[in-house]
């Protein structure tokens, strides 16, 4: 059976559009509000979405996505376990592609081959791990291959040199940060995009997709005009807390408003 991931971008394509992509962190506000973005988001243009699985040393999150987790772990008491029954309940009411984006450890004391398992059962199609090099991800890669779940490849500006090797074995898409650094909403950015965006292009034989400072639907357009679709996940996690359990209509906008950028000709 096809990934869903390769489907929706080659829908996309045929379209001529761009991919959204979206996070969230799970129970951050409690399940059922994260199951309420998630199906918003979709409805209001969003083609993918990653769920955080809440760690309580996120190194890679800056401090939006640091915060949400320690809400979701501290006030709602988020467990794996938990998420695992949240995208269950998703897959009752949608068949868009959903990733799972978690810390090594956490895979490592759920033990890989259950994880994976269980990633298969509930209907997750990729995992994004940002604190396993490159260099590592045999680690994971028999698991997840077994159970047909993708294990997505990242790129920074500092990996010059090496982005033909992550590529060659990239699975659904490649992930480009844009900048070097933790996730969060940016003004500006000092990364030489038609350098980088160059050897990805000569490199990557999938669709490339650029997270890391995405805010508006200004920013979308910019950066989607360098690779295949945008990744959002500060700008969304940070109406959560702003706005707390009515944080939904809010996230409904800001898609509208990331759809509608990536969508301008």
């Amino acid at each position: 059976m096809p990934n869903r991931i390769d489907q929706k971008f080659e829908e996309l394509k045929s379209q001529n559009k761009k991919a959204l992509i979206t996070y969230i962190a799970a129970g951050d506000g409690g399940y059922d509000l994260t199951e309420q973005a998630v199906l918003a988001m979709e409805k209001n243009g969003a083609d993918i979405v990653e769920i955080g699985v809440p760690f309580s040393d996120p190194i890679a999150e800056g401090p939006v996505i640091q915060a949400a987790s320690l809400r979701a772990i501290r006030d709602y008491h988020t467990t794996l376990k938990g998420v695992f029954e949240l995208v269950k309940k998703l897959r009752t009411q949608t068949d868009m592609p959903l990733l799972l984006m978690l810390y090594a450890n956490t895979i490592f004391r759920t033990g890989t081959d259950y994880f994976f398992e269980k990633c298969r059962e509930v209907g997750i199609d990729g995992v994004i791990v940002p604190d396993l090099p490159f260099e590592e991800h045999d680690e994971f890669q028999d698991a997840a291959e077994r159970n047909q779940i993708y294990n997505i490849s990242l790129v920074t500006p500092a990996s010059t040199g090496r982005i033909a090797k992550i590529a060659s074995q990239a699975q659904g898409f490649l992930y480009c940060v844009s900048s070097v650094g933790v996730t969060g909403m940016r003004d500006n950015f000092d990364t030489d995009f038609d350098a980088f965006f160059s050897e990805i292009a000569n490199a990557s034989n999938i669709p490339y997709c650029v997270g890391f400072g995405i805010r508006d639907g200004k920013t979308a357009h910019r950066m989607s005009t360098y690779c295949d679709g945008v990744i959002v996940g500060s700008a969304i996690v940070n109406k959560i807390g702003e706005h707390g359990q009515q944080a939904v209509p809010e996230i409904a906008a800001l898609c509208q408003e990331l759809r509608a950028g990536l969508d301008q000709a």
